[in-house]
């Protein structure tokens, strides 16, 4: 057997799980071809994001090389027919691989690969399914606390020697998962943490004590699993923000994937325009991954050498004239639309890539920056959302990368022109608001800094009071605004905005000209009326 080190990664584990998990929908048991889309495939994809680089191509050409026989085309028809019954044979369960199995893979541990292509350790799912915290000291138990000021959070006081606390087990966990992360749910063996038992003055077990907004709630003893799940769910709902008793299912659609722009270019043209460049291996390479892409699947294109062409894209923001930067960037744009794409651009160190085309459309007016360029430049950040990786580059790396973005969103979002720039400016603006609502309610934390939530709710409200003629762009703008606006905290500086700009009477305006635009009443009237006030 040949053993081939391909290098060393430093990703942590949650950020391989999450790549991994994107690979989802282009690695499929019906996907799979044992000749043109193998574990080899796979290993190439994932050694890239892993190490910047694929595996050797003597090992992703092997099956290609077989087929190039004679004995290889009279094999297939019979090896095609075997294969058949495994890949459209229902999918079986297989357990989750814990987390802490990828740890082998990171931290600095070199990655390596049998010559099969092989790679070891796919996670089906790495989510948590509800959490229940066993402390056993204060100094475990207070931080806990802390952070369920804003929430909930409930003490399971058990012992050991407890046989009616186990009856109640089973509630719990169930508990666990309804509550998810918008309650903190505590286990305490009250024969093991002393500390804690004479705190609270424990007497019997099992006892229950919960808390709301940081403030103890409730206490009672007893092992009735109804009475449990009684009082915990009604915590769950004294504790839920108040906007999660409005009316707005046009809002919040099941379907809240971020918007992407996966329209095929035309490849040839945009190579031709660039000239010499046209010719470049990087660019050569990047043009065959889109069009097979598009023409064959997601399962069919292989990852050319996207370091390469990283590199390719920053110096064509320096060298390339203003009126031809755009072909550069359509095709990373059309790329990116693949996760995997976005996924390795994600972990590029300093966001070269991204923040090099986009510093090359911030540096010039909106006068002096072409359309085609700040078109494709917004759409091209629309689609590194692809990859549920970026979501925190772009909203929470600062000056490298946050701070440029809110500015050409802002800056593109009056454009007065271009009702398609608008309208790129718009999905861009819900995408960035829709990864922060998920980071709100899932995590209970804001990705995008306040003072960028500021500005980009002002530019919103200025882009919808001037929206006279496309219903698209006004619907985008309305829903960017509604999911930045949506659960925030009672002391958010954006309530503050959306009061003096009087942003309830600004969307409800615009029910004279778009009268069949149903969000302006969910958002002017529900959300910004009856929620905000």
């Amino acid at each position: 057997m040949e053993v081939i080190r391909m290098g060393k990664t430093s990703l942590p584990p949650d950020v391989i799980a999450e790549y991994l998990d994107s690979l989802g929908e282009v690695y499929t048991p019906e996907s799979y071809d044992l000749f043109l889309h193998n574990c080899n495939n796979f290993s190439n994809d994932f050694c890239t994001f892993l190490v910047g680089k694929g595996i050797p191509d003597h090992i992703t050409s092997l099956p290609q090389t077989v087929l190039d026989t004679p004995f290889g085309q009279m094999l297939r028809p019979q090896l095609d027919s075997a294969m058949r019954s495994v890949t459209q044979a229902p999918t079986p369960s297989s357990a989750a691989v814990p987390r802490s199995s990828l740890a082998t893979m990171s931290s600095g541990n070199n990655i390596k690969l049998t010559s099969n292509g092989h790679a070891a350790h796919i996670p089906t799912s790495h989510k948590p399914v509800g959490t229940v915290h066993n402390v056993t000291t204060l100094a475990e138990l207070d931080p806990l606390l802390e952070s369920a000021k804003r929430t909930c959070a409930v003490i399971f006081f058990t012992s050991a020697t407890c046989p009616p606390c186990k009856l109640a087990y089973p509630a719990y966990d169930e508990l666990a998962v309804e509550g998810g992360n918008r309650a903190i749910l505590i286990k305490v063996d009250i024969s093991k943490a002393y500390d804690i038992a004479s705190q609270y003055k424990i007497r019997a077990t099992p006892t229950f004590v919960t808390f709301l907004h940081g403030e103890k709630e409730n206490e009672w003893t007893g092992a009735n699993p109804s009475q449990l799940l009684g009082n915990v769910r009604m915590l769950f709902q004294m504790a839920s923000h108040p906007h999660t008793r409005l009316s707005l299912p046009n809002l919040l659609q099941d379907d809240q994937k971020p918007v992407l722009f996966s329209k095929l270019p035309p490849l040839e043209k945009l190579r031709v325009k660039m000239g010499d460049a046209g010719r470049d291996p990087a660019v050569t390479a990047i043009s065959k991954f889109i069009s097979d892409r598009a023409t064959s699947g997601a399962a069919e294109a292989s990852l050319p050498d996207l370091r390469a062409f990283g590199s390719f894209i920053q110096h064509a923001t320096q060298t390339f004239p203003t009126d031809t930067l755009f072909t550069a960037v359509d095709l990373l744009r059309a790329a990116m639309a693949d996760a995997r794409v976005s996924g390795v651009f994600a972990e590029e160190p300093a966001q070269s890539t991204l923040a090099s085309f986009i510093g090359a459309v911030n540096d010039r007016s909106m006068q002096e920056c072409p359309y085609a360029l700040r078109l494709v430049a917004l759409q091209a950040v629309c689609n590194a959302f692809s990859s549920p990786l970026y979501a925190s580059h772009v909203l929470a790396s600062g000056p490298t990368l946050t701070t440029p973005v809110v500015q050409l969103l802002t800056t593109s979002l009056l454009d007065d022109q271009h009702p398609s720039v608008r309208v790129a400016s718009a999905s861009l603006a819900f995408n960035i608001a829709s990864a922060n609502l998920k980071s709100r309610e899932d995590a209970g934390e804001e990705l995008l800094p306040e003072n960028e939530q500021v500005e980009l709710c002002a530019s919103l409200l200025e882009a919808i009071s001037a929206e006279e003629g496309s219903t698209e762009a006004l619907s985008g703008l309305l829903r960017a605004l509604g999911l930045l606006l949506y659960c925030t905290s009672e002391d958010a500086g954006i309530r503050d905005l959306v009061k003096v700009m009087d942003a309830a009477a600004t969307v409800k305006a615009k029910g004279k000209l778009f009268p069949k635009e149903v969000l302006v009443q969910e958002i002017g009237t529900t959300l910004l009326e009856k929620g905000m006030s």
